[in-house]
């Protein structure tokens, strides 16, 4: 160990880097992590969507909109199921709009979202794997274009 990681040993710190290589990596590393944090939505979890983004709706008695909880008012929208109830909510249904109103949210977000908010009304699903996003994307693609038919004609 050189002098001076000794001497900054010595005095308490615990890093010291013996070249310019090891800071530059150290460097990246640490930007790499804070890109990573920084790039994590904070509503990273169902729950947290739900939070951030669904609850001021379907916390809050919003006319028509399915209270977090009331399995009476959630029953028959589970029944639709997790495809068609995940796809119609994302692109806007009764009322709704698109992506709860944020329009930067992912479909891998509001699935997770729509999950809390089933799972926590009566219904089991699973947060979806790669074969139900592709379904529920399919179903997107569907609605859109049933949507602008309906609106060009």
């Amino acid at each position: 160990m050189s002098l001076a990681c000794q001497s900054f040993a010595r005095m308490g710190y615990g890093v010291c880097f013996e070249s310019t290589k090891d800071r530059m990596k150290t460097i990246y590393h640490l930007l790499m992590v804070c890109a990573a944090l920084g790039a994590a939505p904070a509503w990273a979890s169902g729950e947290g969507t739900y939070k951030a983004v669904c609850a001021s709706c379907h916390g809050q008695a919003f006319p028509k909109s399915p209270q977090l909880g009331n399995k009476a008012q959630w029953a028959p929208l589970i029944r639709e199921g997790q495809v068609t109830l995940t796809a119609h909510g994302y692109v806007g249904v009764r009322g709704m709009p698109a992506k709860g109103g944020k329009p930067d949210l992912s479909v891998e977000a509001f699935a997770e979202a729509l999950n809390h908010m089933v799972n926590q009304s009566g219904g089991n699903w699973k947060t979806p794997d790669a074969k139900t996003l592709q379904a529920i994307q399919a179903e997107i693609a569907k609605r859109q274009k049933s949507q602008a038919s309906k609106a060009g004609g």
